[in-house]
């Protein structure tokens, strides 16, 4: 097996034209709150990139929640922050390695990954606009918030030039505002020690103080405070509902909503242990260990007093979640008590959250990329002793080999005895149908429109793979990728994906027809929202058996 970093060179071509500004013509510069900010143009578009919203988080503030910002008198936005500290402990198997040899495969994977380690100085925002934006043009707002499984990637690889043009020509424009939040341990470390002391889920906490720094500046910079929709993809989808979910549902600040619309790309809510729960505490124990500071009576203290490459190191030291235990992550957001007062899922079942319009959906074949990792599963049995280890803990083999026959064995993906049904376990376990799970406890009075990606249908081992979303949002601009855009557009404009284009097909909402839009290859079509019934029956009435 590789280190994964090995394989992120396969997307350098893919991300660099859009993640790095190559030369400005002009400096556009806005008076702010924050500070006098300096930006760049590019072509049709102005960016003002790595502006501080938090203190650094380092020294005694690593491990503790963020600390707002001082006013400065000039900000240089002209540059590129820095991706906050990276898990780079992943592998790469035979089989992964055969998939991402496709550049259509490797270069959405791995686009929101950093090039390189990161640093603990990171906690910076990027704000994206059309050329010439008045300060008084009251522009609707995508906040954006990347994926990674909170333990890589950064906000540097979402420029959002495509989208914004194209956005402005049909008169729908809006700002881009691309968020770094602390991830692995830097960010999710749990254990009773975090709970005791009131550090956890810090990365949340960054990015909800990210939404505040929109609230307080985004008005200078021609935005609409009051019209933001927050978004995200798979870490960063989680994170919409957690931000909806924070606090009880509470998203005030300074008595006004932060947000009045969500877009979740493959995740949603969640069925977690809580952050002092086994799990959590044996990450935290092992992370401790190996930072030599067992014998501590302050472990938190210990931690924050090592050099940053021991720290990083240690938060290295338990499985990554692009490893043998694939999707199990090691870390991410749990139940506190208070910032997170509960499980999602629960929180969700009990409308404990703010009740905003949303778009929400998943990709066909969301768990193909995650079965690449497993190694060593050579028949069923091998295979429940694989999810009872690594993603069920908590349920018996009885019930792992009852859900696991309620998915098909074959076809012509098969790639290893078993793969077809753990694809089809995990995508369902952590993505597809957590989606449907969080509409059926949707009030009706919530707009919310539901899709499936199916564009890949062809493609070798992985087909319409977890992320091949993303460039689709940003980047390319095929009819499919046009299709899902312009939908946004209007959904950010008014909270309405049909209040665009009316030559589309009519986007019915998921309340009134149980029905999602699938985006195929070539055009988009209705479909029920009812396949792999019996799983999802199963899985929702032995909820505590298939925590996570």
């Amino acid at each position: 097996m590789r280190p994964l970093t090995v394989s992120l060179a396969l997307t350098a071509a893919f991300a660099s034209a859009s993640a790095v500004p190559r030369a400005a013509n002009q400096s556009p510069t806005v008076q702010a709150p924050a500070g006098t900010i300096t930006g760049s143009l590019i072509d049709s578009v102005e960016y003002f990139r790595g502006i501080p919203y938090a203190e650094p988080p380092v020294g005694n503030l690593r491990l503790r929640g963020p600390v707002r910002a001082q006013p400065q008198s000039v900000i240089q936005a002209t540059g590129v922050g820095p991706a906050c500290p990276q898990m780079t402990n992943s592998v790469v198997t035979p089989l992964l390695g055969q998939a991402i040899s496709d550049p259509e495969v490797a270069g959405p994977l791995f686009l929101g990954s950093a090039f390189d380690n990161g640093q603990e100085d990171c906690l910076t925002i990027s704000v994206m606009r059309p050329e010439n934006t008045p300060a008084d043009a009251k522009l609707p707002v995508l906040f954006w918030m990347h994926g990674g499984g909170f333990a890589i990637g950064s906000s540097q690889a979402y420029n959002g030039s495509v989208i914004i043009t194209r956005a402005a020509q049909q008169g729908k424009p809006f700002i881009l505002v691309a968020v770094n939040y602390r991830l692995g341990a830097f960010g999710f470390l749990g254990g009773a020690e975090v709970l005791a002391e009131n550090s956890t889920n810090l990365g949340l906490l960054d990015q909800r103080m990210g939404l505040e720094w929109i609230a307080d500046n985004i008005a200078s910079f021609g935005g609409d405070p009051d019209a933001v929709t927050i978004s995200g993809e798979s870490a960063g989808s989680i994170s919409v509902f957690d931000q909806m979910a924070l606090y009880n549902g509470d998203n005030t600040y300074g008595g006004r909503p932060l947000f009045r619309g969500a877009i979740m790309h493959s995740g949603s809510i969640q069925t977690r242990e809580p952050v002092d729960g086994p799990s959590a505490q044996k990450v935290f124990d092992t992370v401790v260990a190996a930072a030599n500071c067992s014998s501590e009576t302050d472990k938190l203290e210990c931690l924050r007093n090592a050099d940053y490459d021991t720290f990083w190191q240690a938060s290295m030291s338990v499985p990554s979640f692009l490893s043998n235990s694939s999707i199990a992550l090691s870390y991410t957001p749990r139940q506190d008590g208070k910032i997170l007062t509960d499980s999602t899922d629960v929180l969700a079942k009990q409308g404990r959250f703010a009740q905003v319009p949303m778009i929400i959906g998943d990709v066909k074949d969301e768990g193909t990329i995650f079965s690449l990792f497993p190694v060593g599963i050579a028949n069923q049995d091998e295979l429940v002793s694989y999810l009872s280890s690594f993603i069920y803990k908590h349920a018996s083999r009885k019930e792992i080999t009852t859900l696991l026959n309620t998915y098909p064995t074959g076809g012509d993906n098969n790639t290893y005895a078993g793969f077809t049904q753990l694809a089809g376990m995990l995508g369902d376990a952590f993505f597809t149908m957590k989606r449907r799970e969080l509409l059926d406890y949707l009030p009706a009075k919530v707009p919310a429109w539901s899709f499936l990606g199916n564009w890949l249908p062809d493609t070798p081992i992985v087909k319409t793979f977890h992320t091949s979303d993303v460039p689709r949002l940003f980047y390319y601009t095929d009819s499919t990728s046009k299709s899902i855009q312009d939908r946004y557009f209007s959904f950010i404009t008014s909270a309405n994906p049909n209040d665009g284009d009316k030559t589309l097909p009519y986007w019915p909402s998921w309340h009134k027809s149980r029905q999602s839009l699938e985006f195929g290859a070539n055009e988009a079509t209705i479909i029920p929202d009812n396949f792999r019934k019996k799983s999802y029956e199963f899985i929702k009435s032995h909820k505590a058996a298939f925590q996570l």
